[in-house]
């Protein structure tokens, strides 16, 4: 399941953090197009039988620590293995995936073959006299029923392994009526976003950010959402996903990055006294070729100055492709943009690669702000967080915030940035220009009125 594979082209790093990966996947082209004759000649023969595709989680990590040659036995050992214990045909299908084909196999002798790989996978694997723990997702589809063809087949199996990760390493999933349901609604979400933007139908909105020092919003995060009908309201976090992997990522992001400098130059032509307009960027979009040309065109189209565009990227991208990115937020800083990291002590990335970073502003991860209701230890993770933040003098946000606990506790921890439905629900551009710049006792009215709206 390499949801980035078909979209960038990273660079060269270094031999042991992509070469493995890289030379796999050429090498497998064959067997690629074998699997996915053998899938249709199965699928078209009426007969019975399930699929499995297994993921391996760890793999680049493996190649920094082991190196090239050590990661390349261990695929054939596991290949090997895979091959015995099933007396199949297995595919090598691309990078760390491969695909076995179980003709005349029900649902639950596959899952219960699946078992057994995944256990094999809770022992270390030796290699060369060195040992080490490879952890893997499973995911597996019966046929006929699910899929209509192959192309289904394998977005079938790449929702199970999405659901197998969720719930932690070495796990066998089924795709079943429940997941059938969540790739209907993504395909649905795909083809509505196919004509969303021509039809402005992508709702842009914006979260202010309030100043707990002064009592001021001095900031907002653009946020969007769309509507479908017989699904509803969907927000960016669940249509971003979808577009990164149906390739329409690049088309509704600059979408977003034109109506935030939009934003920006209205604002300042009202001038209003504000620190920044933010945009989540996707990691996606962040490697593209064209990604740097695109932000400095858009800063001299609507004459944006140096600090008031920020772009905001989760800390969990760090552990896709770290140096190329680090490159990429050193030369947005060169620009003139600020730099956000959400997810802030998520763990995705070591506190020593954050040190390293061209950042401006932590995000808090949201998980913490949520726990002060119901977990009174995260409290002192959240006061650790701030106080390093605050040492290393950079600006720290949370977001989330609702319930009077959460603003009293953040702030004592020292936390003067704060977003949340408790101060301001999302709003539109042109409310947002009345609430920046402005005070909260002043806005307190408004506000309250669109808060109003959104319970309607």
């Amino acid at each position: 399941m390499n949801w980035f594979h078909k979209k960038t082209a990273l660079p060269p790093q270094t031999k042991t953090e992509t070469q493995a990966e890289g030379n796999t996947a050429s090498q497998s082209k064959p067997e690629r197009e074998a699997c996915l004759k053998h899938l249709s000649q199965a699928m078209d023969s009426g007969e019975r039988g399930a699929v499995i595709k297994l993921h391996i989680e760890n793999f680049k990590r493996l190649n920094q620590v082991f190196g090239y040659e050590y990661c390349e036995s261990l695929l054939e050992q596991i290949l090997t293995y895979l091959r015995e214990l099933t007396e199949k045909n297995v595919y090598h299908y691309i990078g760390v995936e491969y695909i076995i084909i179980l003709d005349q196999y029900t649902q639950g002798q596959a899952l219960e073959l699946a078992e057994e790989i995944a256990g094999k996978f809770d022992h270390v694997w030796k290699v060369n006299g060195t040992d080490c723990l490879c952890s893997m997702q499973i995911g597996i589809c019966s046929y006929p029923g699910h899929a209509a063809d192959p192309e289904q087949m394998l977005k079938c199996l790449d929702l199970a392994i999405i659901k197998a990760e969720e719930r932690g390493p070495n796990l066998a999933i089924v795709f079943d009526s429940a997941l059938q349901r969540q790739l209907q609604r993504r395909q649905a979400i795909a083809l509505y976003l196919r004509t969303a933007l021509e039809k402005e139908e992508v709702e842009v909105r914006y979260r202010p950010t309030l100043h707990i020092d002064t009592g001021v919003f001095t900031r907002a995060e653009l946020y969007m959402r769309i509507f479908i009908k017989g699904i509803g309201l969907i927000g960016a976090g669940e249509f971003l996903l979808v577009a990164e992997d149906s390739g329409q990522i690049r088309a509704i992001e600059y979408y977003a990055l034109k109506q935030a400098a939009q934003c920006i130059f209205d604002l300042l032509q009202t001038e209003c006294e504000f620190e920044s307009i933010a945009l989540p960027i996707s990691p996606v979009l962040f490697l593209q070729e064209d990604f740097l040309d695109e932000v400095k065109r858009i800063i001299d189209v609507y004459h944006i100055p140096k600090g008031k565009l920020a772009l905001e990227i989760q800390e969990s991208a760090l552990t896709m492709a770290y140096l190329n990115i680090n490159v990429t937020l050193q030369q947005l800083q060169e620009m003139g943009v600020e730099v956000i990291l959400n997810e802030f002590g998520s763990g995705h990335s070591g506190i020593s690669s954050i040190l390293d970073l061209p950042v401006d502003t932590l995000k808090l991860e949201n998980l913490f702000v949520w726990q002060l209701e119901t977990n009174p230890k995260s409290r002192y993770i959240i006061e650790g967080l701030v106080r390093m933040a605050r040492e290393l003098n950079m600006t720290i946000i949370s977001e989330g915030v609702e319930t009077e606990n959460q603003v009293r506790i953040l702030t004592e921890a020292g936390c003067n940035y704060q977003q949340g439905f408790y101060y301001s629900p999302t709003l539109e551009k042109d409310t947002l220009l009345k609430i920046l710049g402005t005070s909260l006792k002043d806005s307190y009215q408004l506000l309250g009125e669109e808060k109003k709206k959104m319970s309607r």
